[in-house]
């Protein structure tokens, strides 16, 4: 399986929500690495390899859990400026996000995201996303 871990960049600005990622991988055992941005430019950062983080994300076998209500950039705008980026566009994207806005969700999949999901309420129901989601990424061919 160790050819088939996915390196995942978590944008998510909420140190709770975080938690409960780490925590449901956890529960999960999930091997996959997480890497963490609190905003869109962070983000950025990271998967264009300027940002100062130890161990650095690797080139390969990305995928990006997006939160929309952010500062400085949110998600949307994030997924914008990815899709521009033709070394960054091909990534899949997951909203994982509070907003149930028809115009966030319409937006998001102009913008070729892979899912949208409503972050659950219970960390038990948190959990089965997350498990789920592992399940049919660990499916999904990516390069």
């Amino acid at each position: 399986m160790q050819d088939k871990k996915i390196n995942i960049l978590l944008v998510e600005d909420d140190e709770v929500d975080v938690m409960n990622v780490r925590r449901a991988f956890k529960k999960n055992n999930i091997p996959n690495p997480l890497y963490i941005a609190g905003n869109g430019l962070e983000a950025l950062a990271i998967l264009r390899g300027e940002a100062k983080i130890d161990p650095a994300m690797p080139q390969a076998r990305r995928l990006i859990l997006l939160d929309l209500n952010m500062p400085r950039m949110n998600g949307i705008e994030f997924l914008r400026e990815l899709r521009l980026d033709t070394n960054l566009r091909s990534i899949p994207v997951i909203v994982l996000t509070t907003s149930n806005e028809d115009r966030d969700k319409v937006e998001a999949y102009n913008l070729n995201v892979a899912g949208y999901i409503l972050k659950p309420v219970t960390f038990s129901n948190f959990v089965d996303v997350m498990s789920t989601l592992n399940k049919y990424w660990m499916l999904n061919e990516i390069p």
